[in-house]
């Protein structure tokens, strides 16, 4: 969020209390691009499909795609920077992942969310945890990732 000066103005944080099953959240979002896809994949997922359009072509995917571990990270910077403002940082424990296409570089991600469960801690009163079905789409509304997490939330103090 900013402010009319520019400024960014801090959002609110939230805490286990605060929270509700079928809450949900939406984040800011991401352009992709060729250079982005080849530098992740330079460093993280140098296959072909991931380093070069023509060599990308003649696979199953007809063209570059982004690593899934890509979408992933551009993921978590998403809820992290607008998605999801849980005190302590978003801290996972756990979960599931898929990507049901490729993310192209064409592709403008945005996340959206939604808790599913909350379990506090029964030995730990300080915290809970967090069941998050989180959709990864892009400017169409193409679901690109799919990733079902559980994550440790902080309970309000005292």
């Amino acid at each position: 969020m900013s402010d009319t000066t520019g400024n960014a103005t801090p959002r609110p944080t939230l805490y286990l209390d605060d929270l509700s099953i079928g809450d949900r959240f939406s984040s800011a979002e991401h352009a992709l691009d060729e250079q982005q896809i080849m530098a992740f994949a330079q460093q993280f997922d140098p296959q072909p499909f991931h380093l070069s359009e023509s060599a990308a072509k003649s696979t199953m995917f007809a063209g570059l795609a982004a690593s899934g571990w890509h979408t992933a990270a551009i993921t978590m910077r998403l809820l992290v920077t607008s998605g999801m403002p849980l005190q302590g940082g978003i801290i996972g424990s756990g979960g599931e992942i898929s990507w049901p296409q490729p993310t192209r570089a064409s592709d403008i991600l945005h996340v959206e969310s939604e808790i599913l469960e909350i379990t506090p801690s029964r030995s730990r009163p300080d915290r809970g945890m967090v069941k998050l079905r989180s959709e990864t789409r892009n400017q169409h509304g193409e679901l690109l990732q799919l990733f079902v997490s559980k994550l440790v939330v902080s309970r309000k103090p005292g």
